[in-house]
């Protein structure tokens, strides 16, 4: 069975009227691309404006029940297709960086936060979410459990790890940033240490400080009836804009869990305390 994901490398307007009408045009393409699921770039309802005025701030967040999200709701439904959205939440004392996931028949299936988010720089203006989601995930041919994480959450090793751990196949992760060699690694290795599908969709070149290079890594570095090792990466976009669309073979991905040795398989958790500890 394969899962197709859509990522939606979209260049943002400067309008949350115009966000949500040219968000809509991309999923219906998405869709007739085959798509099952259409992954947005992070904070898609600003296009990743982050004012640090506290009362500008506040003036673009918008509440999860907003018309603009639940807009995307009633779409999944009608296009029979999964939608994962990213928006500036509102949320006192401090907005929140999020994506809701609507599944095809439009209901909402995970709302997750950015745990670690980037407060050395214009994210300090935001609170962090307090947990990691999974959640399954009805595509009509088959059930896929999937979970989420955002840009900066990549390089903590802890944040795919724990979807891991509650049984994530797929992770969404919406991208805000120059995709390069480094961060492009990490994302490899999240889903090589974890054997799961690791999905990124950044903004194209033309929005600050992004360059497209949205990317699916599989999560199967090697095959038994293969010799050697094989390229992770199934998709790398270049840094047009653009819908680009990524056919993941979830029974290759489950096969390969069962019999390989990443993951939880020789995991010792009782000799990581150190890692629950706070050290200054």
């Amino acid at each position: 069975m394969n899962l197709k994901i859509a990522l939606l490398q979209l260049l943002p307007e400067d309008t949350l009227d115009k966000q949500l009408e040219k968000g809509k045009k991309a999923c219906v393409k998405a869709k007739n691309m085959g798509a099952d699921i259409a992954l947005f770039p992070e904070m898609w309802s600003d296009g990743y404006k982050l004012p640090q005025d506290s009362s500008e701030l506040a003036a673009l967040s918008i509440d999860s029940q907003s018309d603009f999200v639940r807009e995307f709701g009633k779409l999944a439904g009608e296009l029979n297709m999964a939608i994962g959205i990213t928006f500036l939440e509102r949320n006192e004392p401090k907005p929140l960086n999020s994506i809701i996931l609507f599944d095809r028949f439009g209901k909402e299936r995970l709302h997750y936060s950015k745990v670690h988010t980037c407060a050395f720089d214009l994210e300090k203006v935001l609170a962090g979410g307090d947990d990691f989601y999974v959640t399954e995930l009805d595509i009509g041919r088959d059930i896929i459990k999937v979970g989420s994480m955002i840009c900066f959450d990549r390089e903590f090793p802890e944040s795919a790890r724990i979807l891991m751990l509650k049984g994530a196949e797929v992770i969404l992760a919406p991208n805000a940033c120059p995709m390069e060699i480094n961060r492009l690694s990490a994302l490899r290795t999240r889903a090589y240490e974890n054997m799961l599908t690791v999905a990124t969709c950044n903004y194209p070149k033309g929005q600050p400080d992004c360059n497209g290079h949205s990317t699916v890594f599989d999560g199967v570095a090697w095959l038994n009836n293969e010799p050697g090792v094989r390229d992770m990466c199934i998709l790398e976009a270049p840094e047009e804009e653009g819908i680009y669309l990524a056919e993941i073979d979830i029974d290759m991905l489950r096969d390969y869990r069962d019999r390989e040795v990443m993951g939880n398989k020789y995991r010792h958790p009782n000799k990581y305390k150190t890692l629950a500890t706070d050290i200054e």
